[in-house]
């Protein structure tokens, strides 16, 4: 038997009704739509309804990436839920989605914040290549909005909920996962959690009176990391795919901030139009936001079968993961073969971008210099 790959066979999405606006958020907290949309780039966020959960959310996500693929729940091996919002602390939301899809397999669902769908892909990936099993589906589903605090205007401005799935069946042809990293920095954990409600510190009273079930942020520190991280995990892994940046169709970055990925885009040397946006309508939906543009790329026609898309997301712990994906089936990079044009053109670009990259490399500290001095001159005014 050849090698196995993992290809992309279906995809649905799942967001709420209900659209929470800048300008509703004007009249909870003290802020102001030009202050949301200069600082992230978000319009709008999708807030749950009385009836979502985040497994009724991820069930109708699953449902619509099986009509695509063609197949019925009795059809999937595996079901992974990536997701740090579950319908109870037990059981495994997981569990929920497989029965409530009618699928006779194993579940489990994968804890790594705003990187976990990336973490839930690799991990399928992985199954399928190795003969394990032939068709998994991979969901990430979020409720963020029960841990947003609405009174804190620097949070509660970022988080929406939604819900996004693919199907993955094995291909013997290049398709799917063909690169990835995955990373954490604990040493960071403290600047994006929930200080309540874990073992340890368990919910009570004065849990609730110092409002630790609700997320904290130290916002500049995570913009540094996520700046730092994300052109950098990038073009790791498209290195490791046998690729160039140029080489990519599509870029889907977690949908967190705009000027985060304009930073990304400007450190990838790639125009603005190859990265695929789409937090102004539903800002950061956790482990839900790379599927979610993902599945919204495919549906607008920005990606297509034989397209190579690069993922990339950061969230909580401090977590990373990226990955370069082949859309249907292709060929692999022709940097793959030692002696070919293709491999010498790739060298010699490649040698071009590490020049680049250590010019850049060296101004990135004056880069987030400048990003704190403007964010002072803006709080001055």
């Amino acid at each position: 038997m050849g090698e196995r790959y993992a290809k992309i066979v279906g995809w649905g999405k799942y967001v709420p009704e209900r659209v929470l606006s800048n300008h509703d958020l004007e009249q909870m907290v003290d802020t102001s739509d030009e202050w949301i949309t200069t600082r992230t780039g978000i319009k709008e966020r999708r807030i749950r309804g009385p009836d979502d959960t985040t497994s009724s959310m991820a069930v109708e996500a699953s449902k619509r990436a099986l009509e695509v693929a063609g197949l019925s729940p009795k059809d999937i091996d595996l079901i992974i839920v990536a997701t740090s919002s579950p319908d109870y602390l037990l059981p495994s939301v997981a569990s929920i989605v497989q029965d409530k899809l009618g699928a006779r397999c194993g579940a489990y669902t994968l804890v790594a914040a705003c990187s976990g769908w990336v973490y839930a892909l690799v991990d399928a990936h992985q199954y399928i290549a190795n003969g394990a099993y032939d068709t998994i589906l991979v969901v990430g589903s979020e409720i963020i909005s029960f841990a947003v605090d609405y009174t804190d205007r620097t949070t509660c401005v970022l988080f929406g909920d939604g819900a996004a799935a693919v199907v993955l069946q094995a291909s013997e042809e290049p398709a799917g996962v063909l690169s990835f990293e995955l990373g954490s920095d604990g040493s960071g954990a403290e600047f994006l959690y929930v200080p309540g409600c874990g073992s340890a510190n368990p919910l009570n009273e004065h849990t609730f009176e110092r409002r630790e079930q609700f997320i904290r942020m130290n916002g500049p520190e995570v913009f540094k990391f996520a700046v730092r991280i994300i052109a950098s995990s990038l073009k790791r892994v498209i290195g490791k795919a046998g690729l160039l940046p140029d080489d990519i169709a599509l870029f889907i970055p977690h949908q967190a901030n705009a000027r985060i990925i304009e930073a990304a885009a400007r450190f990838m040397h790639q125009p603005m139009e190859k990265f695929y946006i789409n937090l102004d309508r539903y800002g950061n939906t956790s482990a839900a936001s790379v599927p979610l543009a993902l599945v919204e790329a495919l549906e607008e026609g920005r990606c297509k079968p034989g397209d190579k898309v690069a993922m990339v997301a950061f969230g909580a712990g401090l977590t990373w993961a990226a990955a370069v994906v082949q859309l249907g089936t292709g060929e692999l990079s022709p940097a793959y073969q030692f002696f070919s044009l293709g491999r010498a053109r790739y060298l010699a670009k490649k040698a071009a971008y590490a020049v680049q990259d250590a010019a850049q490399a060296a101004l990135l500290p004056l880069y987030t210099f400048v990003q704190r001095r403007g964010r002072r001159k803006r709080r001055r005014k």
